[in-house]
């Protein structure tokens, strides 16, 4: 089985660096970026299975970039990753398409048993 490709998007650089160290380590192909734009960048030239994506970023903010996604590529899982406690950001952004939303910090094994099911459920809607 191949590894579960991430894209992790979050403007703390510290953070996304040590996310995208500790999924690799666990098996997933993870890559990261700092900016909403630099996101929808990487998506053009290359591939996931699951975004995994801050809401409040400088810029490009988070709901943002989820609407981009969407409508270039509406199969693929988006994961919203908050640390405002904002419920209201967080159901926009299942009203957007959403996969599900994880407030910061998070737990490492939540983390990647919900990349796990959003990978599965982009692998059912590619079919």
């Amino acid at each position: 089985m191949d590894p579960v490709r991430v894209l992790v998007v979050d403007d703390e650089e510290e953070l996304t660096s040590a996310i995208v160290e500790r999924l690799n380590l666990r098996g997933f192909a993870a890559s990261g970026v700092v900016t909403g734009a630099e996101a929808l960048a990487w998506l053009e030239e290359n591939t996931c299975d699951v975004v995994l994506l801050d809401v409040k970023m400088p810029g490009l903010g988070g709901l943002e970039v989820i609407q981009r996604i969407k409508d270039s590529h509406p199969g693929l899982e988006v994961i919203l990753l908050t640390g405002h406690g904002s419920a209201q950001d967080a159901q926009q952004g299942i009203s957007l398409g959403a996969f599900d939303y994880l407030m910061k910090p998070v737990k490492i094994d939540t983390l990647t048993q919900l990349l796990v099911s959003a990978a599965d459920r982009s692998e059912e809607e590619s079919r």
